[in-house]
């Protein structure tokens, strides 16, 4: 069976070593250091899931969730939202804008995997 595809999405390169670290292993990790590249590279593959950070320049994780959940190719990808925000707040806006889940900064590795994406055989 193909691995699934995890898309990191972070502007700092540490989380995404980090991630890579933790997943790339068990799935095939495609890596955008801001939303358009996540974007133009959702367009060409679509991953299985996407880990998202909530703040990046430019284009923020909370856009690229919501144009993300605007398309019909896109929006039945699982996007997790993985950032340092941890109020109420910016959590309840991650999970209006069709987010699954919220990892909260510093990542520890199982609580990672505990959300990795599931397959059906």
């Amino acid at each position: 069976m193909d691995k699934a595809t995890i898309l990191v999405v972070d502007d700092t390169p540490e989380n995404i070593d980090i991630l890579v670290g933790i997943l790339g292993e068990d799935y095939k990790v495609k890596v955008a250091i801001d939303g358009p590249r996540a974007l133009a590279l959702v367009a060409k593959t679509l991953p299985d899931l996407i880990l998202l950070d909530v703040m990046m320049p430019g284009m923020n994780g909370y856009e690229v969730c919501k144009l993300l959940k605007q398309e019909p190719l896109t929006c039945h990808i699982p996007v997790i939202f993985v950032t340092a925000l941890s109020e109420v707040a910016d959590e309840t806006q991650g999970f209006e804008l069709g987010a699954v889940d919220y990892i909260t900064k510093p990542v520890s590795a199982p609580v990672v995997k505990a959300r990795e994406p599931r397959r059906e055989n």
